[in-house]
């Protein structure tokens, strides 16, 4: 016997409507996880910089004043303060009637921005020529900042700030950073612009912080698209041309491009290697061709042992004679063999290196061999 239930409009309609709603949820639900992963978008700023806009080195020499003792004695360090003396009107007959260790030669580093207006501070780095022990507590003498080409762009004078602290006492010294450098933050003042050439009058060149042929096409076509003519020169340089609003001013066109995204597809795989410090640093992407790696390691181990021969008493003629007795040890570890199948990727390279317990300058060795053996599909790189 079956039984029949009547449903009212209302409900009927209700549950018409949330089966829609559960269908078109799922179907957007599908769609979600069919579409492909988002690309890595960057700004054109983050990744490329406006060709001729760049910072500038400056340098000069100059004298430290009011060390504790711990100045230098040198005969460069005399004459450059009898010049200076000179200068001021006193009389000094020679370099030789200044002996103090109260001041330093020095030479003085600063990197002046693009742009940078006269008046503008910038900060200095100050450094001990001769046999200054510490620029501690020291002041710079005002000096002159020169360019490449010798001209006067900044004027550098202030207290030295060296970070840390050195003593000595009785044969023994102690310190706490290097004090024979220092920096001197706003210690410089700007004298003469450096003029900064935007461009040309047609338009300007993007330069890649790091040449891609892929990425100066996107960065290219992105810009076409949106702004302005563009084309990619070469892997680091995309030429865009101003359009006619901007041809006189172009500072707003360059902040608009500059803040546009794009897709930055993967690198060139890199494996960086620093001998230096063992550090290993491998880029994502990195693929192996088929491979076998074998680990082991002979450790040979050499002691001396010192023993001294003591005689009898003194009747007997003997001497006392020092004797050293060498110990050779050699340790052989068994060695390990891992097999890596083709297009291994990263987790693999580093599962398997990791399965032979491998150290740092180990893993060093194994990838520069695996690079020589044709196997590593990257870019090894050591600094």
């Amino acid at each position: 016997m079956r039984a029949h239930f009547h449903c009212p409009p209302s409900v009927t309609r209700y549950l018409a409507l949330l089966t829609s709603a559960f269908c078109l949820w799922s179907l957007v639900g599908v769609m979600l996880l069919c579409q492909p992963a988002q690309a890595v978008m960057v700004r054109i700023k983050d990744i490329s910089h406006i060709k001729g806009v760049r910072d500038n080195h400056l340098v000069g020499y100059g004298v430290v004043a009011g060390l504790a003792g711990t100045g230098d004695k040198s005969r460069s360090t005399q004459t450059t303060q009898r010049n200076l003396l000179l200068n001021f009107g006193n009389v000094i007959e020679s370099a030789n009637d200044i002996k103090n260790a109260n001041s330093a030669a020095v030479m003085i580093t600063a990197t002046v921005p693009p742009f940078a207006k006269p008046g503008d501070r910038i900060d200095v780095i100050v450094s001990s020529m001769a046999d200054s022990k510490s620029l501690e507590g020291g002041v710079l003498i005002q000096s002159q900042l020169l360019a490449p080409n010798g001209e006067v762009i900044a004027l550098a004078q202030g207290p030295i700030s060296t970070g840390g602290t050195s003593a000595s006492a009785a044969g023994s010294s102690t310190r706490t950073a290097i004090v024979t450098s220092g920096r001197i933050p706003n210690g410089a003042i700007i004298e003469r612009e450096i003029h900064t050439e935007v461009g040309d009058d047609s338009g300007i060149e993007v330069v890649l912080n790091q040449s891609d042929y892929e990425l100066a096409s996107n960065v290219a076509a992105t810009i076409s698209n949106t702004m302005a003519p563009a084309y990619a020169m070469d892997g680091g340089t995309i030429r865009v041309e101003f359009p006619e609003e901007y041809r006189v001013n172009r500072i707003p066109f360059i902040a608009k491009m500059n803040n546009l995204e794009v897709n930055r597809q993967a690198h060139v795989s890199k494996v960086v290697i620093n001998e230096r410090t063992g550090t290993v640093v491998i880029g994502n992407g990195v693929k192996l061709q088929p491979a076998a790696v074998a680990h082991g390691g002979i450790t040979v181990s050499i002691k001396a042992n010192n023993q001294v021969s003591q005689p009898g008493d003194f009747s007997s003629g003997g001497n006392t004679l020092g004797v050293s007795n060498a110990e050779i040890e050699i340790d052989e570890q068994p060695g390990s063999l891992v097999e890596l199948n083709a297009n291994a990727s990263l987790q693999d390279l580093v599962a398997a290196l990791n399965a032979l317990g491998v150290t740092p300058n180990d893993l060093i060795s194994i990838l520069q061999a695996l690079k020589q053996a044709g196997s590593l599909e990257a870019t090894l790189e050591i600094i």
